[in-house]
C-alpha cells in the first residue's frame, strides 16, 4: 500500500492550501482517514480525521478553518486549509487506517507572517 500526498507549499497568513493523499495498492476497507502535523521541535499532532461513514474530528485549533473530506471510490483524502497562520507551519503527514495503519511521506506547508 502506498500514499501519495500533493498539495502544501508557501502561502502568507490568511491564505488558503489544500491537500490530497491517495492511497493505492492492496489495501481493503479503510477505516479512517486522516491528516497530521508536526512542527520542528514538537512531536506529531492529529490535525483532522473522517470515518468511513463521513464523522470527522478536528484539532480544536483548526476548526472552522480546515475541512477534511474523503472520495472512497477513488481511496482519496483531502484537507482544505483556510485562514492559514504561521502556527499551521508544519510538515503535514497523510494517514490512513485499514487493517493497519499507513503513512505517507510528508509534504510541507509553510505560511509566512
Amino acid at each position: 500500500v502506498q500514499l501519495q500526498a500533493s498539495g502544501g507549499g508557501l502561502v502568507q497568513a490568511g491564505g488558503s492550501l489544500g491537500l490530497s493523499c491517495v492511497a493505492s495498492g492492496s489495501i481493503f476497507s479503510i477505516n479512517w482517514m486522516a491528516w497530521y502535523r508536526q512542527a520542528p521541535g514538537k512531536q506529531r499532532e492529529l490535525v483532522a480525521a473522517i470515518t468511513a461513514s463521513g464523522r470527522t474530528n478536528y484539532k480544536d485549533s483548526v476548526k472552522g478553518r480546515f475541512t477534511i473530506s474523503r472520495d472512497n471510490a477513488q481511496n482519496t483524502v483531502y484537507l482544505r486549509m483556510n485562514m492559514l497562520t504561521p502556527e499551521d507551519t508544519a510538515v503535514y503527514y497523510c494517514n490512513v487506517n485499514s487493517n493497519r495503519d499507513y503513512w505517507g511521506k510528508g509534504t510541507q506547508v509553510t505560511v509566512s507572517s
